[in-house]
Order: structure tokens, then C-alpha cells, then sequence
């Protein structure tokens, strides 16, 4: 997620310069045929305009739809955080008897095990996502994590060797966690640790959580319908094929220099379609790990700090600072 106050005209510019760039060179070609050669390529701007109206509605469609699955995923980490404080407070409140502390530790750091392994979980790249895009450059930072190859290392800080090993195997690790924490609860349950109704009550925040989880993975496992996706790509297609061959029929009687104002004018015109086709296209994916996504690391570690301060844990991380305007 970028949390400066606007994305800065470079880094927009250099995220989308490609369309910008093509079509100044495809209008170029197009007014030195004209001028040079007197082949004039030039269709009536009022049909090609009539479809550059009907490719913005459909545009528009397509961001606000993308922008609902963001603002979802967003709201589901919400939840996840307002559940997780209340899960730290209630082992605070409601674990009683002996070695009350370590078993106050094991629950929280179980679920911190659990947030980690969601994570990493969410990070991992689906087919339909920006897998081969990561953020590069001077005005597009690296701020994607290594998942794969750290998630046993972190949570064998939380949980013990032997049950990271019983995970190995298994294809969804956060589930299994999930489960191991309901089993152990129930466990403390039987010993006494608290009663049947403060039992129910943390039953019912493991069962929040499976909901949190399950919503996090409906969208990370569903993709924008891409229908909807590939036409809006294909309609901008066409509509920018066309701009130059229509702004050439305004431009063509215009004498002297003013002329060689329709190659940029053409590249313009392509440029904020191309730039509101690919904001769409970058916020269909939430959890992918690039530009515009829920910055669910920087949230996770945030919780984290919020439940070890809870059973004044020490060696607490420090909370996520953006990199760059990016924050995980």
C-alpha cells in the first residue's frame, strides 16, 4: 500500500509509460505518412469518440468493482484485528491456576503463528495475478517478502519444533493451527484452567477467525471474473488503435508546427485510458504483494505487538514503517 499523500507524477508516469510511448510512435508513423508521403490515414472522430464514452463507462465499472475486492480484503484484516485483541485480552483475563503465564504465551504466540501463516498463505502467487511484476525501480521500490522460503524459520519462533513438523505435510497450514489451538483449548477445559463459558466464548473467537480466514481466501482464491477483466483490456485496445486514425481527420489541415502537436495529443489520449484500465487491473488482487495491495504484514506485526505487550512479553518487534511511500 502507498501511504504518502499522492503517488508522485514520475512514478505514475513510469508505471505506465509503455501505452504513452507506443502511441506517440504509432501517431508519428501515421503524420509522416501524411505529411511525406501523402497517404492519409484518417477516420471521422465522432464514431471513435461515441466508443471512447462507452470504453469509460465500462472502465469505470471495472475499477469500482476492483476497488470493492480491496476495500474487502481491508475490512476482513479490520475484523481480524478488532477479534484478535479480544482473543489477548480474554487469555489475559480467563486463563487461571498453575503456570498461568506460559499458557497465557503458548496461546497468544499459537496465534501469532496463526497470522503469520495467513500471510504468507495470501502472499502466494495465483496465475491471474502480477506474478512476473514486482515493484522495481527508483520510482517502484522491492518491498515483496521471500514467503516461501521464510515462513518455517519465523514460526518456529512461536510454536515448538514438534508441531511445526505435524504442519509439514498438510496444505493449509493456518487451518491446521487454527485446529491445534481449539484442541488445546479444549485441553486447558478439561484441567480446569477456565469454565464451560468462558470455553464457549473462546469457541466462538476461533470460529470468527475461520470466517476471516475463509473470506481472506474466497478473494485470493477467486479472481476478478476475468470476462470482465480481458474485455475492458480488449475494448481499450481498440479504442486506442482508432484515436490517432480520428485525431488525424482534426489535425491534418492544421498548418506548421501546430501539426506535430496530434502524435503527443494521441499518446495522451491513449495514456489515461491505459492508466485507468491498469489502476482497475492492480487493484483486483489484494493480497498479491505489489503496488496498491492490504499491507497484511504491517497489520499482522501490528497485532503481534499488541498481544505480547498484553503478557508483557520482551524482545517485542517494532511496529512496520513504509519503505520508500510502500508499506507491506
Amino acid at each position: 500500500m502507498y501511504i504518502k499523500r499522492n503517488y508522485g507524477f514520475w512514478m505514475t508516469l513510469n508505471w505506465s509509460k509503455w501505452p504513452f510511448i507506443i502511441a506517440i510512435f504509432y501517431a508519428g508513423g501515421i503524420a509522416c505518412l501524411g505529411q511525406f508521403l501523402n497517404i492519409h490515414l484518417a477516420l471521422p472522430w465522432q464514431p471513435i469518440s461515441i466508443i471512447g464514452i462507452a470504453v469509460a463507462f465500462y472502465l469505470g465499472f471495472k475499477n469500482n468493482s476492483s476497488y470493492d475486492r480491496t476495500w474487502e480484503g481491508r475490512k476482513i484484516y479490520g475484523g481480524i484485528v478488532n477479534s484478535s485483541r479480544t482473543f489477548g485480552s480474554a487469555v489475559v483475563s480467563f486463563v487461571r491456576g498453575d503456570h498461568q503465564e506460559a499458557i497465557r504465551k503458548e496461546l497468544i504466540y499459537r496465534h501469532i503463528a496463526w497470522l503469520t501463516a495467513l500471510r504468507f498463505q495470501l502472499r502466494l502467487s495465483r496465475p491471474w495475478e502480477h506474478t512476473d511484476e514486482r515493484i522495481k525501480g527508483k520510482y517502484a521500490p522491492t518491498v515483496c517478502e521471500q514467503y516461501l522460503n521464510q515462513l518455517d524459520e519465523i514460526l518456529i519462533r512461536y510454536i515448538n519444533k514438534d508441531e511445526l513438523e505435524s504442519y509439514q505435510n498438510k496444505t493449509n497450514i493456518a487451518t491446521q493451527i487454527l485446529k491445534t489451538q481449539a484442541i488445546r483449548l479444549q485441553e486447558l477445559l478439561d484441567k480446569g484452567y477456565f469454565e464451560d463459558f468462558r470455553h464457549m466464548e473462546f469457541h466462538q473467537l476461533i470460529t470468527s477467525f475461520y470466517t476471516d480466514q475463509g473470506k481472506a481466501e474466497r478473494i485470493k482464491n477467486f479472481p476478478f471474473p476475468r470476462q470482465y477483466a480481458s474485455t475492458a483490456m480488449w475494448l481499450t485496445i481498440v479504442f486506442s488503435s482508432l484515436v490517432p486514425l480520428g485525431l488525424y481527420e482534426v489535425f491534418r489541415n492544421i498548418e506548421g508546427w501546430l501539426f506535430w502537436i496530434y502524435p503527443f495529443m494521441s499518446g495522451l489520449i491513449i495514456w489515461i485510458f491505459y492508466l485507468m484500465e491498469k489502476i482497475g487491473d492492480y487493484s483486483e488482487n489484494p493480497f498479491e504483494g505489489t503496488y496498491n495491495d492490504v499491507p497484511i504484514t504491517s497489520i499482522s506485526i501490528g497485532i503481534e505487538i499488541d498481544l505480547r505487550e498484553m503478557i508483557d512479553d520482551t524482545n517485542i518487534p517494532e511496529p512496520v514503517t513504509g519503505k520508500e511511500g510502500f508499506l507491506l
